[in-house]
């Protein structure tokens, strides 16, 4: 009987900190939301009035056009390259045993387990140094870094579950190395691509230290450019920064949303207890 009452104040215990923690960031969101459409809020439960002319002030203060042009172009370049990169050399990871294999599985992780910040700093000095500080190219580039490793962290697992007898039977009916992966193995990784390209998405949305040490003025993401917009010289109205910060989370979401409608993130999971059943 005691066992069962800990049992239930554990569950108690767990769903009041969950609570808690939505409790506060729907609190949070609500404030920016209300801030962001509010005419003057001073000491009061809300604005004095609402008004949708903060959207419209940053969007021409902040250049938000361009600003989500080249996010776009960042985070749909940074996908792109991560999963031809990632996925080849997973499958020559997972299929391929040499001696310095465990050395490359630690250089994968570093970038993963080390803070941003800390490789950010000598790999924009690189970059500036070969031209591409301030680019788009170089802020693709310095996002590359964690995202390849990640992808091939992710799909490693995945390609290992797949039996090798299955690409054996592809080469004996003929099939060279290329038409073997394009054709066999691609179908059955590819939900496992999307997944983990979701998940690359989500982080080069919200990729702030690589991005800000390597943009320059029109090659900044969102995020860099909400950080300026908070913390660059000058006067802002706190309304026209909240009404940005809605901007980013409302474009976060969208992606997100797009994304979701092809991709589950729980294939990964849901193909790897298969073999095992």
């Amino acid at each position: 009987m005691q066992k069962s009452f800990l049992s239930r104040l554990w569950i108690f215990a767990v769903w009041a900190v969950i609570g808690l923690f939505l409790v506060n960031l729907m609190g949070l969101i609500a404030s920016v939301l209300t801030s962001s459409f509010g005419t003057r809020w001073l000491g009061t439960w809300l604005p004095a009035g609402f008004t949708t002319r903060w959207y419209f002030a940053a969007w021409d203060e902040f250049q938000l056009g361009d600003v989500l042009w080249v996010t776009f172009q960042a985070v749909g370049a940074v996908v792109l390259l991560s999963g031809l990169l990632g996925v080849p050399a997973a499958y020559a990871l997972a299929r391929r045993e040499f001696p310095a294999k465990r050395a490359v599985m630690l250089l994968l992780l570093l970038p993963l387990l080390v803070p941003p910040i800390t490789y950010g700093i000598p790999l924009a000095t690189v970059l500036y140094k070969a031209g591409l500080g301030g680019t788009l190219t170089g802020v693709i580039l310095a996002n590359l870094v964690p995202t390849v490793p990640f992808v091939v962290l992710v799909m490693i697992p995945f390609i290992e579950q797949i039996d090798p007898r299955t690409e054996a039977a592809a080469r004996v009916f003929g099939a060279n190395i290329f038409q073997m992966f394009v054709h066999v193995l691609v179908p059955m990784l590819m939900p496992g691509v999307l997944a983990a390209l979701l998940l690359v998405l989500v982080r080069t949305i919200g990729m702030f230290e690589l991005t800000f040490l390597v943009s320059g003025p029109g090659s900044q993401t969102l995020v860099v450019a909400l950080y300026y917009a908070v913390f660059a010289s000058g006067v802002r109205a706190v309304q026209s920064i909240d009404a940005m910060a809605v901007i980013y989370m409302a474009t976060t979401l969208v992606w997100l949303i797009v994304a979701l409608r092809f991709v589950n993130p729980t294939q990964i999971v849901g193909r790897g207890k298969r073999p095992a059943a």
